[in-house]
């Protein structure tokens, strides 16, 4: 394929790394944008980008899916805390012919982790196992529960249908998946699945030892985005949807 024109935006450390993966992989990044004051200058302004990768606040998503949508930009959206606004910001991608890309996690291992999760709850419905969800992360990481944490708790809510929700307190109510939450140090993401019966235990666990596999997620998804239209997950880049 052409290499990527990426407009870069959010240069925190995640960017840094996305900026390295695409380099590696011999895409050029031509504009970082790290604040919305530069963004707008470039809706403005002439520029050869073909795709944008947002890994910036989840108080900036909206605008920032917007502004590249005007310049004609399919959006890679790897920013977390924002997905209580998908459904219009997927009402704006049909209605403007655009492309979105979203994940709460580009991490191929963790992707396949999420379709495990879904057989595991699936075959682990009426047989009176318990399920249950940790999650660890570094103590700078805004949002509890993780995305991906999340998304596995909805996952499981939509297989298993003797539960009816998730939580993050302690709780008694056999109806609610519990969801442990802590935040030490410079952890890069632990997520584990464990349900039981008084007789066994399964346990799913994914480790992230760096961000390196979450930026090639992203810059693999800025990829396969290049000549599409509509809304994609990881599902769809790595034929998941089983």
């Amino acid at each position: 394929m052409e290499p990527l024109r990426i407009v870069l935006i959010g240069y925190g450390r995640m960017g840094r790394m996305i900026e390295s993966i695409a380099i590696e992989r011999g895409h050029r990044i031509i504009e970082i944008i790290d604040n919305a004051g530069e963004l707008n200058l470039l809706v403005k302004k002439k520029h050869d980008g073909n795709v944008a990768i947002d890994f910036s606040q989840p108080e900036a998503v909206e605008t920032n899916i917007k502004s590249c949508f005007a310049m004609g930009l399919p959006v890679v959206e790897g920013t977390t805390g924002w997905h209580e606004r998908l459904p219009e910001i997927q009402h704006d991608v049909i209605r403007g012919d655009h492309c979105l890309f979203y994940a709460p996690n580009f991490s191929i291992g963790m992707n396949i982790a999420f379709a495990l999760n879904r057989q595991l709850a699936k075959m682990t419905r009426n047989t009176g196992f318990t399920i249950n969800i940790s999650e660890i992360h570094h103590i700078h990481k805004v949002d509890a529960p993780s995305g991906t944490a999340i998304r596995l708790a909805n996952d499981i809510l939509e297989h298993h249908k003797e539960l009816t929700g998730w939580t993050i307190e302690k709780t008694e109510n056999k109806n609610q998946l519990h969801i442990e939450v802590e935040r030490i140090g410079e952890v890069n993401g632990i997520h584990q699945i464990t349900t039981s019966s008084p007789d066994e235990m399964i346990s799913l666990r994914h480790e992230a030892f760096n961000r390196r596999g979450f930026a090639l997620g992203a810059v693999m998804a800025a990829e396969f985005v290049i000549g599409r239209k509509g809304i994609f997950t990881m599902d769809d880049l790595l034929n998941l949807n089983w």
